[in-house]
């Protein structure tokens, strides 16, 4: 009998599950290691979700109706239009995202550095994995030359590449790739024939919206599948919903008959009440895109008064553009880090943060970067409190004033200039909450 496919635990997952066993032990610890989203469910979708709790029949297994219409609407109004029989729903965007690998088959090119859970599913798919680094300061889409040499070669080594993943924006960088970029990955794909697999959670938090992210679905359209879901932009993690938008052509349809395959044999429809909440949402009334605004104000504020907390003591950082996450670099403060710390990669460096100042990250090698790099990534999504009118507060205050203004923030921000002073043997700085 063969051997299980070898798989570890999601980083993010055990790290928060670390995080979460020590606050109950009474340690003081501040959580940066996952982007969960701490914020209350906007009021409207809980009374819609509560009012479906009756709905109990499977349904269909690519969502219903209304939720597939909704979520059409939804695309166009960022100028991909769909067909609603070209969309389908699952019980997360990560489900959806690992049904489509194996749909797709065959191997998978991943940016460098990623989302941890691509190059796992593709294992968990029985594919392989195909690195390829992004270009400085536009993570989530490899860089179109080096796909290209990195497919040429993989199928002289007998590999199979067929599928390419990007995330745009970017987890883990907070950075947004350039339009053009965008553009030559498109063509690149095109003509080693990959079908393109965008993962835009994250497109609804772009800080900058003068700036808006590009999809690939633009340039690539008969080859481009798009992923979402209400897990970041409203901050609905644990109700699992997310939406994958399929191409007009030959292949998307050929893909979406065996998506909705693979769907009907691992969790045969989405949660008929969530559809039914998802399908209020994904129609964006006002009181969901007034939400939507407020949760991107406050994540631009508070990961921009973290960010500088980083830059102060001499970490490198590429300015976030869209989300909650940092991805500093240390590389400047590394001889410092090796003669006072004994620190000499980021799963060191990661691990002192955790073990000695109770400061949850992950290092750069979670996110598939060789060597040791001394970079980690930090999320402030958990800075906006303990409850739900700590969070209430903190999305009304980043409408009109500073959310540092409020002392819970503050105290977090500020506890994250005292763990970087002391680390790098630097006066804590003294920063204005927007320096």
């Amino acid at each position: 009998m063969p051997e299980p496919t070898p798989v570890s635990m999601s980083a993010t997952l055990a790290a928060d599950e670390a995080l979460a066993r020590r606050r109950r032990a009474g340690e003081r610890v501040l959580s940066m290691a996952s982007g969960e989203i701490g914020l209350p469910v906007l009021p409207a979708l809980r009374d819609r979700l509560a009012a479906a709790a009756g709905e109990n029949a499977y349904g269909a297994v690519a969502g219903s109706p209304a939720l597939r219409s909704a979520v059409a609407g939804y695309w166009e109004r960022r100028g991909l239009a769909v067909d609603p029989g070209l969309v389908v729903a699952g019980p997360g965007s990560k489900s959806l995202l690992f049904a489509l690998l194996l749909a797709i088959g065959g191997d998978v090119i991943v940016p460098v550095p990623s989302w941890v859970s691509y190059a796992a599913q593709a294992r968990l798919a029985g594919a392989r994995s195909v690195p390829v680094p992004i270009l400085p300061g536009q993570g989530g889409v490899p860089d179109p030359d080096r796909l290209r040499e990195a497919v040429t070669d993989a199928r002289t080594a007998g590999q199979h590449p067929r599928a390419v993943v990007v995330t745009v924006p970017d987890n883990p960088t907070g950075t947004i790739a350039s339009a053009t970029t965008v553009r030559r990955l498109a063509q690149a794909a095109r003509e080693l024939d990959l079908v393109i697999v965008s993962d835009e959670i994250y497109r609804d938090l772009v800080h900058d919206g003068s700036e808006p992210a590009v999809s690939p679905a633009l340039h690539a359209p008969e080859r481009t599948v798009v992923t979402t879901g209400l897990t970041k932009n409203l901050a609905l993690g644990g109700w699992r919903t997310g939406v994958a938008r399929l191409p007009d052509s030959e292949l998307g349809r050929a893909l979406h008959t065996r998506l909705t395959a693979v769907a009907s044999q691992i969790w045969s429809s989405p949660p008929a009440p969530v559809q039914t909440a998802a399908a209020y949402a994904f129609g964006e009334p006002p009181e969901v895109t007034e939400r939507v605004a407020a949760s991107r104000r406050l994540h631009r504020a508070v990961v921009r008064a973290v960010a500088a907390r980083f830059t102060a003591v001499g970490a490198e950082l590429t300015p976030t553009a869209a989300t909650c996450y940092l991805y500093p670099d240390f590389e400047p403060l590394r001889k410092h880090l090796a003669e006072a710390h004994d620190v000499h990669g980021g799963d060191g460096l990661a691990a002192l943060l955790s073990e000695r100042y109770g400061v949850g990250v992950l290092a750069a090698t979670a996110f598939g970067e060789p060597g040791r790099p001394l970079r980690i990534r930090a999320a402030t999504s958990h800075f906006y409190g303990e409850t739900a009118e700590q969070q209430t507060a903190a999305l009304e205050t980043a409408g009109s004033a500073d959310p540092l203004s409020l002392p819970w923030i503050r105290e977090s921000v500020d506890r994250v200039g005292e763990v970087l002073a002391d680390l790098a043997g630097s006066p804590v700085p003294a920063l204005a909450p927007h320096a």
